[in-house]
């Protein structure tokens, strides 16, 4: 198996934010409860959705050496109580751009989400 440079792995995560802005709309992540698909394209049971944040374009906010962090999202309000498990980023055309598991790949300072009560990400670096 062949390794990347850390350079490399930037460049292809910034690709990847590149992707987020394409379309016409903004990117958006929805948190789901439940069981996590087996991939990007099993689509998500709507009925298990609990919030969708709006990223502002273009979503990068810096490109370091060592990650590409994003602008925060909006504050959204939650639209059913649950517990946050998993998180499917969109890009701006309604694409599923990548699936995210709630405290391996994303965390929340509480996954407990309460039906009226508000959600924002104020961090994302992703990191090679």
């Amino acid at each position: 198996m062949s390794k990347t440079s850390v350079k490399s792995k930037l460049v292809m995560i910034q690709s990847f934010a590149n992707f987020m802005d394409s379309g016409s709309q903004s990117a958006t992540v929805i948190f789901y409860e439940g069981v996590q698909p087996a991939g990007p394209a099993v689509a998500a049971d709507p009925d298990n959705a609990l919030v969708t944040l709006v990223f502002p374009e273009p979503c990068i906010k810096e490109t370091t050496s060592t990650y590409v962090e994003l602008h925060p999202t909006d504050t959204a309000t939650v639209i059913k109580t649950g517990t946050a498990t998993w998180a499917r980023i969109f890009n701006g055309a309604g694409e599923v751009a990548a699936d995210l598991t709630v405290g391996a790949d994303i965390s929340l300072a509480n996954t407990n989400l309460v039906l009226g009560g508000t959600l924002s990400i104020t961090s994302i670096k992703l990191r090679p």
